[in-house]
C-alpha cells in the first residue's frame, strides 16, 4: 500500500471508529446537540428542545431557559448560574455537580434527575417537581422550596420551606401552587 492508502485508512478509521466530536458552539438549539464546554451565558432560548444533550462543563450563565425541554441532557458540572428556568424540564438529567446558584426554577421538573452535588444556593425552586431526584450532597442553602413536591413524589413543601423542605401541615395551602382560573 503506498503512503497516500495509508494516510487514508488512518484517517478514515478515525472518522469511522467513534472517536471524539467536536463541540461546535453556534450550532442551533435542538435534542441531542453537543455543546460540551460551550458558552452560552445570557442567551435567550426560551422554549428550546435540548433532549438528550450533551451540556456537560458549559456555561448558561444569565440565559433565559424558561419552558426549555432539558430532559436527559448530560449536565455535568454545567454552570446555570442566575439562569431563568421557569417551567423547564430536566427529568432524567444528569446535573452532577453543575451550579445552579441563584437560578429561577419556578415550577421547574427535575423527575428522576441526579443532583448529586449541584449547587442551588439561593436557587428558586418554589413549585418544582422533585420526586425521585437524587440529592446526595446538593447544595440547598439558601433555596426557596415553597410548594415543591420533594423526592418521595408525596410530600409539599411549606412556604417557609428555605434551605430544606418543610413539609406542609394538613390544612394549609400555598397559595402560588393552585391553579388560577
Amino acid at each position: 500500500m503506498t503512503r497516500f492508502g495509508v494516510v487514508c485508512v488512518l484517517v478514515l478509521t478515525g472518522l469511522f471508529a467513534g472517536g471524539p466530536v467536536l463541540a461546535d458552539c453556534s450550532d442551533v438549539p435542538a435534542p441531542g446537540v453537543y455543546w460540551r464546554r460551550c458558552v452560552q451565558d445570557g442567551q435567550d432560548l426560551r422554549g428550546v428542545d435540548l433532549t438528550g444533550a450533551s451540556l456537560r462543563d458549559a456555561s448558561f450563565k444569565r440565559a433565559d431557559l424558561s419552558d426549555a425541554i432539558l430532559s436527559d441532557i448530560e449536565g455535568q458540572r454545567a454552570k446555570f448560574v442566575s439562569s431563568i428556568m421557569q417551567n423547564t424540564r430536566l427529568n432524567g438529567a444528569n446535573l452532577v455537580r453543575a451550579d445552579l446558584t441563584n437560578a429561577d426554577l419556578t415550577g421547574a421538573s427535575l423527575v428522576g434527575a441526579d443532583l448529586t452535588s449541584a449547587r442551588f444556593f439561593g436557587a428558586d425552586l418554589s413549585r418544582a417537581d422533585l420526586t425521585g431526584a437524587r440529592l446526595a450532597g446538593t447544595d440547598l442553602l439558601k433555596a426557596t422550596l415553597a410548594g415543591a413536591t420533594w423526592v418521595d413524589g408525596k410530600t409539599i413543601c411549606a412556604e417557609d420551606s428555605v434551605g430544606q423542605c418543610h413539609p406542609m401541615r394538613a390544612g394549609h395551602s400555598i397559595s402560588e401552587a393552585e391553579p388560577s382560573g
